[in-house]
């Protein structure tokens, strides 16, 4: 009888560590994709997210739905796009402040006041609430071209305040609707958001005006992944590295 009940009772604790060690990594997976907070970040999502949440209703759009940015250099346009039934719709555009004085090309090495031209992916963990700019995220750049190409460089940034030298510097009060709405995604599950960033809006006009550049090799295979946005129905294509190029394939999901 009693070796009956130390059987009984070592299945019941094996049992029980296992359903323990489960609900400890769902926990930490849990929190892991959750965007960490700081004073000022509460503090400024608690008074731009009800604005937010009126002004997405006003549009038929949902807060925390993903939400996927298109950077325009030469315009200084930040367009925040947010997702909706089977597509992304354009919510707001944002005037980008500064992206430092040394004008459109991409970047390539450390200290050349250039800011990033290509296509990058904020996850989680690139949040930065406690940013010297107010609020901030990584673009992740050098991303997996830079690096092939030798593209050197750090914390590239989209931060508030009106300075840069190289990052996409969106003002106090850009940086606090864009931050408070990627906030809101990343912690409602999307995994990470797409930040693709252009030259100039990518039209035939505008890449004949630049046929001469140095650079235009570079910017025609943007322009295919700048195109693909529009013809797979407002959903940015996914983006790898093939034979030192961009590469594109369409996507289904945001």
């Amino acid at each position: 009888g009693s070796l009956f009940l130390i059987k009984k009772h070592g299945e019941l604790l094996r049992r029980f560590l296992v359903i323990a060690i489960g609900l400890l990594v769902l926990s930490s997976s849990v929190s892991f994709s959750q965007v960490a907070t700081s004073v000022r970040s509460r503090r400024v999502v608690q008074h731009r997210a009800p604005i937010l949440k009126k002004e997405m209703a006003d549009q038929d759009l949902t807060y925390g739905n993903p939400i996927y940015i298109r950077i325009f250099k030469s315009e200084k346009i930040l367009e925040l796009w947010v997702w909706k039934d089977d597509r992304f719709v354009e919510f707001k555009q944002y005037p980008v402040c500064t992206y430092g004085g040394e004008g459109i090309g991409p970047k390539t090495q450390q200290g050349d006041g250039k800011a990033p031209e290509g296509f990058y992916f904020v996850k989680p963990q690139s949040m930065n609430p406690w940013s010297s700019y107010h609020l901030s995220f990584n673009l992740g750049y050098p991303n997996s071209y830079d690096r092939h190409h030798g593209r050197t460089g750090s914390a590239l940034m989209v931060h508030g305040s009106c300075v840069s030298i190289g990052c996409y510097a969106m003002g106090n009060d850009g940086i606090e609707e864009i931050y408070t709405l990627a906030q809101a995604a990343l912690n409602n599950g999307q995994p990470f958001f797409r930040v693709h960033i252009f030259p100039f809006r990518m039209t035939e006009e505008k890449m004949k005006r630049h046929s001469d550049s140095e650079n235009i090799d570079f910017w025609k295979n943007l322009k295919e992944g700048h195109d693909l946005f529009k013809t797979c129905e407002f959903i940015p294509p996914n983006v790898t590295l093939e034979d030192g190029k961009y590469s594109y394939s369409k996507s289904s999901n945001p």
